[in-house]
């Protein structure tokens, strides 16, 4: 396991250990997969990885990591699942019902969680408790509290946290946020984004039976306990129990791109307000500098925005950007960094590297937890403008609602359920 310095402690024992015999002579065969090749890492300088979650987007980070790291366990509170992924990618991990047994039993560095949006926090700061690294998946959080939370967390156990907001490392999107950041467009007049969905109410669903091997009251969290119906476990980004719908997940990917393009990538906007009643309502946003970011397009960039400029409008999305007038951009990155993200799976492997080079250096990663937090916290302030139906004053350093709006700052987290409740941090 790696310590707060990047080393490990299995790379440490071998080293006390070849300190002790100094002056004997060593064996001349060493097995290969210790020493590093070209291309190919050592054993000993591999990050050791366990995975919580087995679903589809968890198998597609299962085939990104790259040769620097290592999986070696897996687990998932519905045993199918996890057998299924066995059998699917054709290897001998351990498997896990539980991610605390995978944590006290494994000898891991890092771990990736690849859970619902309503149980992903408490395992990332169980994580952070065991020394472990971790690349979350995004939404980060259910909430913005327990965001907040987490971030501290980070920081008291200097734990190296990539969000899987993958675009942040992309080089198409850096150039294109870090242009219209520096004013290479010239001032900002405008910037619209897509009306992204919010999610829906639980009104009631017909008891189902659990399927066998699957542990529904693990599965449901934090969440209030309800009758396992299999619309809830398997389509759970549609309802508000588990998730923000599509405003916390394309919205995870273009508000962050938004964030990273107007420089506030640590704050967020004073005022938000809904144009519309609803929960599916247009929704703007303005910050301190005044620039109104408008999230009202029926189409557009799902994984980002478009941004009107004194001197150019510019259109970012995922691993793309246009602009108007079109020769605008003299040097634009060239074509071949943009194809690394092209192919099956929405690669990530890249982002996984950028993770793994920081746990090894103790950097703080492309994504980190502060920006993956602050991102998704406008996702939650549009749907809790949605809710209200009214302007709101938000104070992002602080991070409540302004003048004593007792209503709106409810809505800054949950009741947890017994057992599920958050470390004090």
């Amino acid at each position: 396991m790696l310590d707060a310095n990047g080393r490990s402690r299995r790379r440490f024992l071998k080293q006390a250990a070849a300190a002790t015999i100094s002056g004997i002579t060593l064996p001349h065969v060493i097995p290969s997969g210790v020493l590093a090749r070209d291309g190919q890492p050592g054993a000993n300088d591999r990050v050791i990885i366990g995975f919580v979650g087995t679903g589809g987007r968890a198998r597609q980070l299962m085939d990104h990591v790259p040769e620097d790291g290592r999986i070696v366990a897996i687990c998932d509170c519905y045993r199918q699942r996890y057998i299924e992924t066995l059998t699917q990618k054709g290897t001998d991990w351990k498997t896990y019902q539980y991610y605390p047994e995978m944590f006290d039993k494994e000898n891991l560095d890092a771990v990736v969680v690849a859970t619902p949006d309503h149980a992903r926090v408490l395992p990332s700061i169980r994580a952070c408790e065991a020394g472990l690294d971790v690349y979350a998946e995004k939404p980060l959080t259910l909430t913005i509290a327990e965001g907040r939370v987490l971030v501290n967390a980070v920081r008291k156990h200097e734990r190296v946290f990539q969000v899987g907001s993958q675009q942040r490392t992309m080089e198409m999107n850096r150039f294109a946020c870090e242009l219209v950041r520096t004013g290479g467009i010239g001032k900002i007049k405008a910037v619209s984004a897509v009306n992204y969905p919010g999610p829906r109410c639980y009104t009631g669903l017909p008891e189902q039976p659990v399927p066998e091997g699957d542990d529904w009251d693990v599965w449901q969290s934090q969440a209030e306990a309800r009758p396992f119906n299999h619309s809830l476990q398997f389509g759970w980004m549609q309802w508000r129990s588990y998730s923000g719908g599509e405003m916390t997940n394309w919205g995870a990917h273009g508000c962050d791109q938004i964030q990273w393009a107007l420089g506030m990538s640590h704050t967020g906007p004073v005022e938000v307000w809904p144009t519309a009643e609803g929960a599916n309502a247009p929704v703007h946003m303005r910050y301190a500098n005044d620039v109104v970011v408008r999230y009202e397009l029926a189409q557009g960039p799902m994984g980002g925005g478009v941004f009107v400029g004194e001197d150019c409008k510019i259109e970012i999305n995922r691993n793309k950007f246009t602009t108007n007038p079109p020769d605008f951009v003299k040097d634009p990155p060239e074509p071949a960094t943009a194809e690394i993200w092209e192919g099956p799976g929405w690669i990530a492997r890249p982002h996984i590297q950028n993770w793994l080079d920081c746990i090894k250096t103790r950097e703080r990663p492309n994504a980190d937890v502060e920006i993956g937090h602050r991102s998704i916290s406008i996702c939650h302030l549009a749907n809790i403008a949605r809710d209200l139906g009214r302007k709101l004053q938000w104070d992002p350093g602080k991070e409540v609602f302004l003048g004593g709006d007792e209503e709106a700052n409810c809505y800054l987290d949950r009741p947890k359920r017994k057992g599920y409740e958050l470390p004090e941090v």
